[in-house]
């Protein structure tokens, strides 16, 4: 028996919607497809987030999560299939569905060369927010954020957790519907982490939804309402926390998913004393 099929059988299929059905949902993939260098690397992924949820996607490095999230979020260009947000279509009418959204990605380059405040502010203003706003905001994230001690300190000068919080502000001060984060704990302190926790939970908790790419199980099981398994450019799994979970922990679920895992024995013996 194949991987593919073995997959197959031990997983729920991933769930499909008609082009009628995905104004319903918060995001709404269809079909999702991108190569490099020749080599498909997301091979047609079709995914529905519903609105309100918390939405967890996990997969192994290289699996196609960035990739797929960077074309949904209108970061880059697919080779075949469409995205659309909160019913917008994301190539045909971005500056709708980008206005409905806020977005956290991976190594995506900022202008490092201002303050935070300075950052914020620049943001804000490119979205359309009245002045007075957006300084309302800046300092409330700023505050919200644990970096209003930083006034002053260019973003290039932040650590790594500072400008992954500096970001998120970024995804938040327009006050999107829609969250799209990847990796958004990552490099970040226990107590800032426990800070965004509660700000992403008290966004869904208000109506919104959040779409969150981790490599940490136990962080998807704490937030996450609904999940989806990555692996080789493909939905091996989705559905809500229990559907997916099937009884047992996502850690096993994953595992059983995507195989691996183990160190061969004897393989580094010459490291043992």
């Amino acid at each position: 028996m194949s991987q593919h099929t073995a997959d197959a059988q031990a997983f729920p299929p991933p769930s499909s919607t008609s082009t009628a059905g995905r104004d319903g949902f918060a995001l709404h993939v269809d079909g999702l497809r991108k190569s490099f260098d020749g080599n498909e690397v997301v091979h047609g992924i079709t995914l529905s987030i519903p609105r309100g949820s918390f939405y967890g996607i996990v997969g192994p490095n290289g699996a196609g999560k960035t990739t797929t999230l960077s074309m949904a979020t209108g970061l880059l260009r697919p080779d075949g299939g469409s995205s659309h947000v909160l019913g917008a279509d994301m190539w045909a009418e971005p500056d709708r569905a980008k206005a409905q959204m806020g977005v956290l990605a991976d190594g995506l380059r900022t202008f490092d060369r201002l303050t935070g405040r300075e950052l914020l502010t620049y943001v804000g203003l490119i979205r359309g927010m009245e002045p007075a706003v957006v300084d309302e905001r800046t300092d409330s994230l700023l505050q919200a954020m644990d970096l209003a001690a930083e006034d002053g300190k260019l973003v290039v000068d932040y650590s790594a957790g500072m400008t992954k919080k500096i970001l998120l502000a970024c995804a938040l001060i327009h006050a999107p519907r829609l969250l799209v984060l990847d990796e958004p704990l990552e490099a970040v302190d226990p107590v800032s982490g426990q800070r965004i926790r509660q700000i992403l939970r008290a966004f869904v908790a208000g109506g919104g939804t959040v779409v969150l790419s981790s490599h940490v199980m136990e962080l998807v099981e704490e937030l996450c309402s609904h999940v989806a398994i990555i692996a080789r450019g493909e939905i091996l799994a989705d559905g809500t926390l229990d559907e997916v979970r099937a009884g047992g922990s996502l850690v096993q679920r994953f595992m059983d998913a995507v195989g691996g895992g183990e160190v061969e024995e004897g393989s580094l013996s010459w490291l043992q004393s």
